[in-house]
């Protein structure tokens, strides 16, 4: 984002935010005019800058929600390997974020579950199933002390 000035800086860390937020109203916070807006956000996306919009999709009730940050170590860390394993995660939306990581753990899983009896259903379905794993680590937060997710109410 180096290359970005400072209105470009804005209108992504506005849609980074909000990314429903209205071309009126970004138009607004940033100071362009609806038409000069419209056009940066469409070099933004057509340069790669912003590669796509997301929803984020409601887990367990926050307050009870446990959080489990999984380490995963592969047989082989081949290009095949890595392809198999990233294509199974994608499959599966119990799986909150995944990280291809260097260090003793090849990935590293972002993970929610209602309780420890849900958690370990994850464990022995889903975790255990993954193609080419050979070790899985994990540990449960206590708690969230911070959050780059924003979420709506």
């Amino acid at each position: 984002m180096s290359d970005l000035d400072t209105i470009d800086r804005n209108i992504v860390r506005l849609l980074r935010l909000d990314g429903r937020m209205s071309n009126a109203r970004l138009a607004e916070e940033v100071g362009l005019s609806q038409s000069a807006c419209l056009r940066r956000v469409q070099l933004l996306e057509e340069r790669g800058t912003i590669q796509g919009y997301t929803a984020i999709v409601a887990g367990p009730n926050e307050a009870e929600a446990m959080v489990a940050i999984v380490r995963i170590t592969l047989d082989r860390q081949s290009e095949e390997f890595l392809d198999r394993f990233e294509a199974a995660v994608r499959r599966h939306p119990e799986i909150r974020e995944c990280y291809l990581m260097t260090g003793d753990a090849d990935y590293i899983l972002r993970l929610e579950a209602r309780n420890a009896a849900d958690y370990e259903i994850v464990h022995k379905e889903i975790l255990s199933r993954l193609p080419g794993v050979s070790r899985i680590h994990s540990s449960i937060a206590i708690r969230s002390v911070l959050s780059s997710v924003r979420r709506r109410r």
